[in-house]
């Protein structure tokens, strides 16, 4: 029977409750509940199911792939459309020259960064369901792009031009196709996973993972820009050692700096970092973020037309911009066994990244996202674009918060900035030829901000936690090093070992009950927990798996205090001792007697030649006396004070073959030392796994498992005869 009460008149002011039924374990909690009847669905069956189509599957399914379809028909013009117009020409005047600057992190011409920020924004405004990431270039990304591309087509493979960007330069060509296939092998991935529900391969990328890994990477482009804002002419480089090599190249240069390019370039820096600041002190009072990268481009675009820096000062330009859109062209698919790893990491950064941004906005603004969904957008804007030319996109964290602050509230914002590009691409492109290279660079070296605030981290991970440090530092140090490819592939690695470390080296604790309560915790925590005499409780905070089965067992012995083959050893030779004591006594006492007869026999000889007859049956003065057994037996049984153990395992998710038989031999270990086990809390699935792996039988059965710790308390109590006492 369960009743409840509030207590008006308690002075803590806190609702009480009292629960009066009989003591559970399993045996009798599952004698009285009745299991619902489940017919279980043959293979032929559920394959039917899930082909069975009808109107209402295929719409949802509809809807599913292509998100436009349920959310445009509801737009409400009026509350949206002047909000999503401000939010998409804000977004498009920063795509603009983030887009000219991530194709140099590719490897590749500006124009083609122009193609990577309209094919892929636009056809996302289709199948993404994100109401606010803004898809495109992203720093990070291009940066792999270019490692790629750089490794697959060393400078050192042609002759170099460096005064020409022109995409019939040969070295250029060969890189847009590494990296247009790289697109489009990273897309099919994406669709792959999408398809096959695999949106949940994120979470292994973690928080501290994934900034350690942008923070290298942010160390990686700012070092790959240095030649371009100095005017400096060397290779790029890739693979491990790239920024040490990328460095050492440009200090051995640094003598042939161009003056001119180095004062633009750090003129657009300071102009660019006056203008981040103004907007971030005054973003409540701007109606729209200043578009001082806009700013810039054009101030540096004029100032190198008018003064013609590109042939009076050697300032390297953007060059040619081919205008209009390129007609479509099938990647180079012979190349995708050499590059097959790189689209894999890049495939699955690039949507860890869209994601993270994603569900920050869902959550802020109360709507959901579907990852499996997002993974297929990305598919999509990365395999599909890759045909008219893009390389790899994701989303831009930057252009994201200024698409989401101006007050873009839908998809039709992204659509809105890819059209602002299109119009660049078909009409005005070929002003921004004259557009100093230099410019570019600063442009991308003041987006880094944001990510090297992220050394940061270091302190805020030490204070809270040092595995997520560890995660943190040899993802920096492993991709700053080896490369961001080599690099990601160790930090996840990594990761990996640190949850196997965490769930082998788990935190083990003794319960103890709050008193007049059916509260249980840790006794070395609080003064007020109290143990049952007679009785430990223990708890592990991990599952109970073949990685861990043996330190649980050595665990439980540490902290109960009780080891059963320590007590059996210690039994088996306190019998033995005893064992040799009697033997020694009974040698002793044979001895004793055959000397006694020796004695008697010498003395009755020795009277019947003095005639000294025995009186009354007795021989005078004999001194004889009889020998009993040995009675000062040392043997000593040895025995434990404790009686019951019992096992929460409230915390065990899951137990496997080699657990269960851990498990099954501390019972019968502890039973033979006379300590009864039993668990308590125990889940419904782990029940069923137990069950499965043969778990009980005659010695081991379901009463010894019980609903709470507390009813196995009870159970314990009745069956030693204990009582609690403060």
């Amino acid at each position: 029977m369960e009743h409840a009460k509030e207590h008006e008149a308690c002075p803590e002011q806190t609702q009480r409750y009292c629960v009066e039924r009989p003591v559970y374990n399993q045996e009798l909690l599952q004698g009285q509940l009745h299991r619902r009847q489940r017919s279980p669905q043959t293979l032929k069956q559920k394959i039917a199911h899930s082909c069975r189509c009808t109107s209402k599957k295929a719409k949802s399914h509809l809807y599913s792939f292509l998100p436009i379809l349920k959310w445009l028909p509801r737009y409400p013009v009026k509350e949206y459309l002047l909000g999503d117009i401000i939010s998409g020409v804000s977004t498009g005047v920063m795509q603009l020259p983030q887009g000219l600057a991530y194709a140099l992190l590719a490897a590749v011409p500006p124009v083609f960064g122009l193609y990577s920020s309209f094919y892929p924004v636009f056809l996302y405004t289709f199948f993404g369901t994100s109401k606010h990431i803004s898809i495109g270039t992203f720093a990070v990304v291009s940066m792999m792009v270019g490692g790629v591309a750089v490794r697959e087509v060393p400078d050192e493979m042609i002759s170099l031009d460096y005064n020409s960007t022109n995409v019939t330069d040969a070295r250029d060509a060969k890189r847009v196709q590494v990296a247009v296939t790289l697109a489009f092998l990273s897309g099919i991935i994406q669709l792959c996973l999408g398809f096959l529900r695999f949106g949940f391969v994120a979470i292994y990328l973690t928080e501290a993972l994934v900034r350690g890994f942008t923070t290298a990477a942010a160390v990686h482009v700012f070092t790959s820009q240095l030649k371009y804002f100095l005017g400096i002419k060397t290779s790029r480089y890739s693979g491990p050692l790239s920024v040490v090599y990328s460095i050492a190249a440009v200090l051995s240069n640094i003598t042939m700096t161009n003056i001119a390019a180095l004062i633009v370039g750090s003129t657009c820096i300071v102009l660019l970092l006056i203008g981040k600041e103004i907007n971030d002190r005054f973003k409540k009072k701007l109606p729209v973020p200043i578009p001082m990268e806009i700013i810039v481009v054009i101030i540096g675009t004029g100032v190198s037309a008018g003064m013609n820096l590109n042939k009076s000062y050697k300032v390297d330009v953007v060059g040619n911009i081919p205008q209009g859109l390129r007609l479509p062209a099938v990647p180079e698919i012979q190349l995708i066994p050499a590059i097959f790893v790189d689209a894999l990491a890049i495939a699955i950064v690039g949507f860890s990244m869209a994601v993270s941004m994603a569900k920050i906005f869902a959550l802020k603004h109360g709507y959901t996202i579907d990852g499996n969904q997002e993974l297929i957008a990305l598919g999509i804007c990365n395999s599909v674009g890759s045909f008219f030319q893009t390389f790899s996109v994701t989303c831009s964290m930057s252009r994201s918060l200024v698409q989401e602050s101006t007050g873009g509230r839908t998809q039709i914002a992204g659509a809105l900035s890819s059209i602002m590009v299109l119009l660049v691409l078909v009409a005005v492109g070929y002003l921004f030829e004259p557009l100093p290279q230099t410019v570019l660079a600063a442009i991308v070296m003041v987006n880094l901000k944001g990510m090297f605030k992220q050394f940061g981290d270091v302190t805020h991970f030490w204070r809270t936690s040092k595995i997520e440090l560890a995660i943190w530092v040899v993802a920096f140090v492993a991709s700053l090093f080896l490369g961001l490819d080599y690099g990601l592939l160790t930090a996840v690695t990594f990761a990996m070992i640190t949850v196997i470390y965490r769930t082998q080296s788990p935190q083990y604790r003794i319960l103890g009950q709050i008193p007049d309560t059916d509260i249980y915790c840790d006794v070395e925590e609080y003064e007020e927990v109290k143990e049952y005499p007679g009785i430990k409780i223990f708890q592990a905070n991990t599952s109970l798996y073949f990685a861990n089965s043996e330190s649980y067992a050595s665990a439980l012995k540490k902290k109960t205090g009780v080891d059963p083959c320590a007590i059996l050893a210690a039994r088996r030779k306190a019998q033995k001792r005893h064992a040799r004591e009697i033997k020694a006594a009974n040698e002793h006492r044979k001895k004793a007697v055959l000397k006694l007869t020796n004695d008697v026999e010498a003395s009755v000889k020795h009277e019947i030649a003095n005639d000294d007859l025995p009186v009354n049956g007795k021989f005078a003065d004999s001194g004889v006396q009889a020998v009993s057994p040995d009675e000062h037996e040392h043997f000593v049984e040895t025995k434990t004070n404790i009686r019951s153990l019992i096992l929460d395992f409230t915390p065990v998710n899951f137990v496997d073959s080699v657990g269960a038989k851990t498990l099954k031999s501390i019972i019968k270990e502890y039973k033979e030392v006379g300590v009864c086990v039993c668990i308590a809390c125990c889940s419904g699935p782990v029940m069923n796994e137990l069950s499965r792996l043969n778990f009980f039988d005659k010695a081991v059965t379901r009463e010894l498992l019980f609903h709470s710790i507390h009813d196995a308390v009870l159970a314990c109590q009745v069956k030693d005869g204990s009582a609690f006492t403060d």
